[in-house]
């Protein structure tokens, strides 16, 4: 996949700004190198915030570098952190969890912490694979008809699918929409 596949991804969870240019403040959870980072930078800019979480410092640098370069007039906090521990975070408009759940046996109890983050109607954008079956790197899968029930379950309602696409490592990758 390429950086148009990661913003067609969240395309339609992401609201356009306006033209007066008003911040919103998202966070990354589990953000890696900064794939769908880059493409949440894309979609929100020029005047959005990022707080980017992930435990491997040297991504988040790497992230870091990309950012500067292509996106630099949007605010970046790189938090190296584990976002399965409570975080000192504003209240977010939306939050984006791209192929980081799935590494999660017990996934309601954080669903949970991140709905805590988010502000009245905040958004949350998952992107997974929808499989049914885990492997060695997608240990514990979240088909989309497992996010349904798991997202009501966690406090997120309206949650609807948002996009598809072949995935060349496991069958098919989806992104869906659910609000607080």
């Amino acid at each position: 996949m390429d950086h148009a596949d990661h913003v067609n991804l969240l395309r339609r969870g992401i609201p356009k700004p306006g033209d007066t240019a008003v911040a919103s403040t998202w966070a990354d959870f589990g953000s890696g190198s900064g794939a769908f980072t880059l493409a949440l930078a894309d979609l929100i800019r020029p005047a959005g915030i990022i707080y980017s979480i992930d435990r491997d410092r040297s991504a988040l640098q790497e992230q870091e570098r990309q950012m500067t370069k292509r996106f630099p007039e949007v605010q970046v906090h790189y938090l190296n952190e584990n976002y399965t521990h409570p975080l000192d975070l504003p209240p977010l408009d939306g939050i984006v969890a791209a192929n980081t759940l799935h590494f999660h046996s017990n996934k309601e109890p954080i669903l949970k912490q991140l709905f805590s983050y988010l502000k009245p109607n905040g958004r949350m954008v998952l992107v997974e694979y929808n499989i049914a079956k885990g492997n060695y790197a997608v240990p514990y899968p979240l088909p989309y008809s497992a996010w349904e029930q798991l997202a009501q379950q966690a406090g997120f309602t309206q949650t609807q699918l948002l996009a598809t696409r072949p995935s060349s490592f496991l069958r098919e990758i989806y992104s869906a929409l659910s609000i607080k």
